[in-house]
């Protein structure tokens, strides 16, 4: 009966494990962090630096850009990019050389889901009740989910000579599956232009590093079990790296007593059962937070084969029985190590 939406419990997937040997820290470097509240959650900026003055500077340079990416671009933010096109009569926008790299990956994660990534999902999340402050004792009808189908897919919006363009009755785009990745992978750049060399930038389901820590200790950053968030299923280590995650327990409603995720398969109108988590490392923020995403609405056999056959993402996946498939190069280490 009672609706949670964003719950702490589901939000809180990671556990940062900042592990600091005492006396290992060369140099006169010292840790310095701030946060801020930005994409609907608190995103905080770690800096190693010499300088109190230059580490509060480069910080703030960080959240600058992210503040920039989700003012730009998040389809939640009144007069974004993003926001203007849902809401306008002409369902047109132009968009500059940054706007149509964005839409350039994101049409290539749709392809590479064989088009189950799908950013006109709204409609689906919305016959759920994921937008709704009203109490709901009953899951969506056949009806419901049929209706709601009719106004999804990624095929009627269309990139021609730089219009971004909603075609056919397509509802909308959301920018929530990529968003905060794409921008801290911009805070990363931004800070590294400034001349930052070791920084651990996180949204929590988002996480992005520059360099290491002091003395070559690379981050560690703890994996929550899906099932049970006091518990961590182990660690992985970032050199300069991203890591995206996308689980079934971030954000629920619960109806009837039964809790449902969010992440929708747009054929079916209901959430993906077979699996619990999917976590991406590799260099690039915003492909990381595309994949996470995208292979968690992949089938399993589609899943493994793409595990198989990549080089470049370091994959884990956790699947609903709680059994784990990863790449070989995913190195999920134990806490007694």
């Amino acid at each position: 009966m009672m609706k949670i939406k964003n719950s702490k419990a589901g939000i809180v997937f990671i556990t940062i494990l900042l592990f600091f040997l005492c006396g290992c820290f060369s140099g006169k470097m010292k840790r310095y962090e701030d946060e801020k509240f930005l994409f609907g959650t608190y995103i905080k900026i770690i800096v190693y630096s010499t300088s109190k003055k230059e580490a509060k500077k480069n910080i703030e340079i960080g959240f600058q850009e992210i503040e920039r990416v989700e003012n730009k671009f998040n389809s939640k933010v009144s007069g974004s990019i993003i926001e203007s096109l849902n809401t306008s009569k002409k369902r047109e926008i132009l968009l500059d050389p940054e706007g149509l790299y964005m839409f350039k990956k994101i049409d290539d994660i749709y392809k590479l889901t064989k088009y189950k990534y799908d950013i006109t999902i709204n409609p689906l999340l919305e016959v759920w009740g994921f937008f709704s402050s009203k109490e709901s004792e009953n899951i969506p009808t056949t009806l419901e989910i049929e209706a709601a189908k009719e106004l999804v897919g990624f095929e009627k919006v269309s990139v021609k000579n730089g219009l971004l363009k909603l075609n056919g009755n397509v509802k909308e785009l959301d920018t929530g599956s990529f968003l905060k990745g794409y921008a801290l992978e911009m805070a990363k750049k931004k800070m590294i232009e400034a001349g930052v060399t070791k920084a651990f930038l996180t949204s929590v389901s988002s996480i992005t590093t520059i360099g290491v820590k002091p003395s070559d200790v690379p981050w560690k950053v703890g994996i929550q079990n899906p099932n049970i968030s006091k518990e961590i299923l182990g660690y992985v280590t970032l050199d300069g790296e991203s890591m995206g995650i996308s689980g079934d327990y971030q954000t629920l409603v619960e109806i009837n007593g039964k809790k449902y995720h969010h992440i929708i398969d747009k054929n079916t109108g209901y959430p993906i059962l077979d699996k619990k988590m999917v976590v991406i490392v590799g260099d690039d923020g915003f492909m990381v937070d595309l994949l996470s995403t995208g292979l968690f609405l992949m089938g399993k056999e589609e899943v493994e084969s793409y595990i198989k056959d990549n080089k470049k993402f370091k994959i884990l996946v956790v699947w609903k029985n709680m059994s784990i498939s990863k790449s070989k190069n995913f190195e999920l280490n134990s806490l007694k190590n």
